[in-house]
């Protein structure tokens, strides 16, 4: 279902506005604070320096502006990621046929920001309740998952699934997958940046804006200078 199908719509702004973590309770948000301060994390990463998450939220322009936010983090790429059609287009992974999730990999500097910070701006950024949804945008191209790069990753993403669900931070189970990376194709350019470039288009305004408000309330002392 295409993004722009869905703005003119009334129904949208209750559900917009319950995005961006918004379901959790005080257990969710103790949670989320503690994986903030965990600043060291003896994660491997690459001799250049930064490593790579990669994480889908629902819709990558969404996900691709708030991560952009986050101070540590140095490029954000928008793609598709755990599906099996080879080199997939924007419309087709739309379709909801072709199994791939809209993902940004997430290029960052593990001495500025820690994986378990990251995992807080992606539990932050989304509701992981939804399943195969965020708000109105509807499909398993919207799901949430975590597609971890190594075993770290793997157990640090399942440590914390496993406490917002042991604790009940949500009303709902955590559906988040976490499965392993192994192709992602990089969307078209025109996908790229996309907030930063279409400020003024329909779905920056009402889906968008909203969301990254309520990031950088959480994340105010995280933020780039």
């Amino acid at each position: 279902m295409l993004k722009t199908f869905l703005i003119g719509s009334l129904l949208f702004f209750p559900l917009c506005f319950q995005a961006c973590g918004q379901s959790g309770s005080k257990t969710s948000s103790k949670i989320i604070k503690e994986m903030m301060q965990q600043k060291t994390t003896p994660m491997t990463h690459h001799n250049s320096g930064t490593d790579t998450a990669t994480f889908a939220a629902g819709c990558f322009w969404c996900v691709e502006a708030q991560f952009q936010q986050l101070s540590g983090v140095d490029t954000v790429i928008s793609g598709f990621s755990g599906g099996h059609t080879p080199d997939p287009t924007y419309k087709e992974v739309c379709t909801g046929t072709t199994g791939y999730a809209e993902a940004c990999n997430i290029i960052y500097d593990p001495s500025k920001i820690s994986y378990d910070e990251l995992l807080a701006a992606f539990f932050t950024a989304h509701d992981p309740t939804q399943l195969n949804r965020q708000g109105n945008d509807i499909g398993t191209q919207y799901r949430s998952v975590i597609f971890f790069h190594n075993q770290q990753q793997k157990e640090k993403a399942e440590y914390y699934i496993r406490r917002l669900n042991e604790e009940k931070a949500y009303d709902k189970p955590v559906v988040t997958e976490v499965v392993p990376y192994k192709t992602f194709y990089i969307a078209d350019i025109s996908m790229q940046d996309y907030y930063n470039r279409n400020p003024n288009a329909a779905y920056c305004q009402y889906v968008i804006k909203p969301k990254l408000e309520k990031f950088r309330k959480v994340f105010k002392k995280q933020l780039k200078k």
